[in-house]
């Protein structure tokens, strides 16, 4: 129940979802699928990103359909305030750290006046801005279905989100405002980014750091990526789904 990088054997492999293993808000290409299929019959696997589960349902589940290591996929939406598995006929929520009503409305607001006053909230939007995502509240600059390369150029240098990021930071104290994807900015409760989900889970199947096996597009420093870096978890850097798939094709075929 392993899998070898480097001459070391690791017990989980954990993903980035977005520009990791699919781009941006879109399904699993096919090559991401084989691969991921054929790593989880042996190995157990993890997925942790921004998106609401009903993302990773579009994006992962519906792409893997029914396939015998499910038991060994573990799903961590929003950043890991959510962990979801599979349960033997569903997939089932294991924990759910939600945000308070106050919470959410008052993190509404200030995103969105932030966003006004920073010359950054767009009139024409591919869906909605803003969303309630339970324990995370997301703002997506050109809505939740923009296209990839409308995102791409919207803000090449993250100046736009970094911006609202800085903004909402200091009007939200009480939460943790972070930068998200590559327009947007997400808050969920104080203290947790993808390391808390991480560790989470490593309470959760008894591993330790030395375990895991992590790939991220965003290892920088201030990339929603870096904290699993930072908990001293072995990391690869990837650059788009083609070369997680080169990578990951060479651990687990080669």
């Amino acid at each position: 129940m392993t899998v070898t990088y480097q001459g070391k054997d690791y017990q989980l492999v954990m993903f980035d979802l977005d520009d990791t293993l699919a781009p941006s808000k879109s399904p699993l290409p096919d090559e991401i699928a084989g691969v991921l299929s054929r790593m989880l019959g042996t190995t157990q696997g993890c997925v942790i990103s921004g998106g609401r589960f009903e993302q990773f349902q579009k994006q992962v589940i519906d792409r893997l359909g029914t396939f015998d290591g499910a038991a060994n996929l573990h799903l961590m939406p929003t950043c890991g305030t959510q962990y979801v598995r599979w349960s033997g006929t569903g997939w089932d929520t294991v924990y759910a750290e939600y945000l308070s009503d106050d919470e959410k409305q008052r993190t509404l607001d200030v995103l969105e006046t932030g966003a006004r006053e920073l010359g950054i909230w767009e009139s024409e939007t591919w869906g909605p801005v803003l969303e309630d995502r339970g324990s995370q509240i997301t703002f997506s600059a050109l809505g939740q279905s923009a296209p990839v390369d409308a995102k791409v150029v919207w803000d090449p240098d993250g100046a736009k989100k970094e911006a609202l990021r800085a903004y909402g930071a200091e009007r939200l104290p009480d939460l943790e405002v972070r930068s998200g994807g590559s327009t947007s900015v997400d808050v969920t409760k104080k203290g947790i980014d993808k390391a808390y989900g991480t560790r989470k889970l490593m309470e959760i199947l008894h591993l330790g750091i030395d375990d895991i096996l992590f790939f991220g597009d965003r290892l920088d420093e201030g990339g929603n990526d870096r904290p699993v870096k930072d908990l001293g978890i072995e990391s690869i850097a990837v650059h788009g789904w083609q070369d997680t798939f080169a990578k990951l094709s060479a651990i687990v075929d080669g």
